[in-house]
């Protein structure tokens, strides 16, 4: 098993290119399932990415890497082309849904185009329960009948129709399913309460240059009118705005001006607010952001809240900060449950932090001190990096393949940057 072993300390400087977001690729990924064919760019190489399109593969996709470097036909390219012209299967196993929640994303799709979908519950990081009842009683309301047994999710329609889905909560992958399932549903669907975030419109407007009928793109309420079915076109997904957020607190941690590229500044306001609270001062341009350490960072409260709001992805990545920063600072969690499990391992590098409940209390002021820890989810294993880099000494981060899930080869940009941090198999010396 694979380990990051960091000597914190070092400043980062130069410029790195921000991926493709994992969370816009995987929806439209599996908009495949409506069938036909496109060509997608900036795809990350992630392991998410690829279990998404071994699943797609086993329900029937042909999926195919543009353009291999000619030294290296096996390389990751960023651009995929994919076609799914031959009626899918119906059923995605447990063996590849149980890895990745975003696995229940195929149910819509399939549910539209096939009128059958069996997909087993998924699974996926330890943060919190993502009820998916928001999915399936919007599906039932479009006319699906839906029964659930030996961890099956089994769903079966006479032809999904348009219908008025109220939202109780902002769930993106709700939204995402729904939206899916909807463009090729006969008739009008409205989503009130829909997911706001940038990720939810990449896929509509993907949806849209494919055909789709679709208003409302990157609001609360999302009307879609059914097509009979999706032309061929090409798209670029969208940069990743939590992996920009990481960069950025990595620069407001250690920053010898570090120039994150390939951004769009809008969507990193939130996250952008809170380090001008702290004391940033970010040079921002039309697709850059340059960045340098805070000089004295100062204690702030954070509220994690869906889009616009500071995104609760972003949360184990900024306590570093507000360790070490003068006075103290609050996070409270509003999204998930169970999102603080790397607390305890910051506070064993010397971070001061208190949990009661769904707040996050931080002393501030801490010196970091390297420590061997464990990582115990995505986004958490990124905080422990941006932890490790500034900590005094070397720390050691156990079960990093989790942040292999969301992060491109993010030890290879950190070194680019200055940084000495190693991937290293668990027991090597």
């Amino acid at each position: 098993m694979d380990a990051f072993r960091i000597v914190g300390g070092h400043p980062l400087r130069g410029t790195v290119r921000i991926s493709g977001s994992k969370n816009a690729a995987l929806p439209i990924l599996f908009s495949s399932l409506l069938g036909g064919e496109f060509t997608l760019r900036n795809v990350p190489c992630l392991r998410d990415i690829r279990t998404t399109l071994s699943l797609l593969r086993q329900l029937g996709a042909h999926t195919e890497h543009l353009d291999p470097p000619a030294t290296s036909p096996s390389e990751w390219t960023g651009t995929i082309s994919i076609s799914d012209r031959q009626t899918p299967d119906y059923e995605a196993p447990y063996d590849l849904v149980r890895t990745m929640r975003a696995s229940v994303l195929c149910l819509g799709p399939l549910l539209a185009r096939k009128r059958r979908a069996r997909v087993s519950l998924p699974g996926g990081c330890l943060i919190g329960a993502r009820p998916i009842d928001m999915h399936l009683k919007a599906f039932e309301k479009m006319g699906a009948r839906i029964t659930i047994h030996h961890g099956y999710i089994d769903a079966e329609t006479d032809g999904l129709v348009g219908a008025e889905i109220a939202l109780p909560y902002p769930t993106v992958t709700g939204t995402e399913n729904i939206l899916m399932a909807a463009v090729l549903a006969r008739g009008t669907t409205t989503i009130s309460n829909a997911a706001e975030e940038p990720e939810v419109a990449d896929l509509a407007h993907f949806l849209m240059a494919r055909g789709a009928r679709i208003s409302g793109a990157g609001t609360s309420t999302l009307r879609i009118e059914g097509v009979e079915a999706l032309c061929e076109t090409g798209y670029k997904i969208m940069f990743d705005r939590i992996e920009a957020g990481t960069f950025l607190v990595g620069a407001a941690l250690l920053g010898d001006s570090v120039r994150i590229e390939g951004v769009d500044p809008a969507p990193l306001a939130s996250i952008l607010d809170v380090l001008l609270a702290m004391g940033a001062e970010p040079r921002i341009e039309e697709e850059a952001i340059t960045l340098g350490a805070i000089r004295k960072p100062v204690g702030t409260s954070v509220r994690t809240l869906p889009y616009p709001g500071f995104p609760t992805d972003m949360q184990a990545q900024i306590l570093p900060l507000m360790a070490t920063a003068s006075g103290p600072s609050s996070m409270i969690e509003t999204v998930f449950e169970n999102r603080f499990t790397h607390v305890m391992e910051m506070n064993r590098m010397g971070a001061e932090i208190e949990i009661h409940g769904s707040q996050a209390l931080v002393r501030g002021g801490s010196r970091l001190e390297g420590a061997i820890v464990m990582a115990s989810d995505l986004r958490a294993s990124a905080g422990l990096v941006l932890a490790g880099l500034v900590a005094e000494g070397e720390t050691e981060i156990k079960r990093v393949y989790h942040i292999d899930r969301g992060y491109e080869a993010i030890e290879r940009k950190l070194e680019l940057l200055g940084a000495r941090i190693k991937r290293v198999q668990e027991d090597q010396p």
